[in-house]
């Protein structure tokens, strides 16, 4: 979906324009601290904010969707989507049941949410070599004490 940042705002949406204006004018802020520097990364909760159903319709539709999307499977599905502006994120949590548990704007060049941790790589690549059955004596991976 193309961004709609400037479509014109009708006398219905005007009263609900000024937050969601206030929200795109501090993710531009946010996008701003990113760019200067690279490992900067923020969120706004948007379930937070007195924002209702349809002023979170107008932002999403002012954000635009972009060309990457994940899902992540864990006690109910997240979902991240890159907004057509880079280093804006959309970022809905729900529940097994459904529901939404959570939603944010996360400004990162990659949300964190997506980030392999440590332990995780470590347990990867251990159990990768025992899938393997042996390791190369010349595995560079390989410790001295191995």
């Amino acid at each position: 979906m193309a961004a709609d940042i400037d479509r014109p705002i009708d006398a219905a949406d005007a009263d609900k324009a000024g937050l969601v204006d206030a929200v795109l004018h501090e993710c531009a802020a946010h996008l701003r601290a990113l760019a200067a520097e690279p490992g900067f990364a923020t969120a706004i909760d948007l379930r937070s904010l007195p924002l209702d159903d349809a002023q979170r319709q107008v932002l999403r539709e002012r954000l635009g969707r972009g060309e990457v999307r994940a899902v992540v499977d864990v006690a109910g599905p997240t979902t991240v989507d890159e907004t057509t502006f880079a280093g804006l994120w959309w970022v809905r949590h729900e529940g097994a049941d459904g529901g939404v548990l959570a939603e944010q704007i996360v400004v990162a060049r990659v949300p964190e949410l997506l980030l392999a941790h440590p332990a995780d790589v470590a347990d990867a690549a251990a159990r990768l070599r025992g899938a393997l059955g042996a390791v190369a004596p010349d595995d560079p991976m390989e410790d001295d004490d191995g």
